[in-house]
């Protein structure tokens, strides 16, 4: 018997799923999931721990009513029993991150912390020295406000918003403009540096410590499998072949 899928009025056979496969650059996801599956192949859920797991999936998903819940069965191509396998995979999948990374979080959120810290900045750039000087000067004596000069000077999109950035963590800005941010403080106004092609006038509006609450253990676990994904990936050497069936 040949074996074939049908999507709408495509029919694809297994020869050709495996190059759309690779066309489509879908073989690294593949790999990924089949990671997981090794990983997780011998975790057990309770029917209790099963049941929570389906019924905050329904709930985060506003599924409310049987006709709510076929209408999104159709919409993704599922049957009932396949939606639960899913969420049963995804609860076996968070059980697995706690148990191999629960007893690590807080020595890592600790290691951690000085990149996790949130700041609130403004900034504004410019090719021109001169003018980045001007406007620092400007703003330092109070005649324009930072807002103004972002929005009728700066260079970048930062323009947009009147120069306002963040909350971001102190890990996404240039390096440089990071280790500047952390030593600041709320309302300093630091003068022109010049990162490139580009000089910048930054101010710190604020600094958002970061808390090892419910969402930032959540956040490292995800950071932790996420890590482990990728070192189990680069310890594999595989030999993809692409056969014609």
């Amino acid at each position: 018997m040949s074996l074939i899928l049908q999507l709408g009025d495509r029919t694809i056979a297994p020869a050709e799923l495996i190059l759309m496969l690779a066309n489509y650059q879908m073989l690294p996801q593949l790999r990924r999931e089949l990671l997981v599956d090794k990983a997780i192949a011998s975790l057990q859920l309770s029917t209790a721990e099963s049941a929570i797991a389906i019924e905050q999936y329904y709930k985060k998903h506003q599924i409310t009513t049987p006709a709510e819940c076929q209408a999104f069965l159709q919409h993704y191509g599922l049957s009932t029993i396949q939606l639960e396998a899913l969420v049963i995979r995804e609860a076996k999948i968070e059980k697995f991150k706690l148990i191999t990374w629960e007893h690590k979080l807080e020595s890592f959120f600790l290691a951690h912390k000085s990149k996790l810290d949130k700041v609130i900045y403004s900034v504004l750039r410019t090719r021109e020295p001169e003018l980045a000087q001007e406007l620092y000067f400007r703003i330092q004596a109070k005649e324009q406000s930072f807002a103004e000069c972002a929005e009728h000077y700066s260079q970048g999109i930062e323009a947009q918003t009147s120069g306002l950035i963040g909350p971001v963590e102190l890990s996404v800005p240039h390096p440089l403009l990071s280790k500047m941010l952390a030593v600041s403080q709320p309302g300093q106004l630091l003068p022109p540096t010049r990162f490139g092609d580009w000089f910048l006038v930054v101010r710190l509006e604020k600094f958002i410590p970061a808390v090892f609450d419910e969402a930032m253990r959540q956040k490292l676990l995800n950071e932790l499998f996420k890590q482990w994904l990728n070192e189990q990936k680069n310890q594999i050497s595989v030999v993809e072949k692409l056969v014609a069936l």
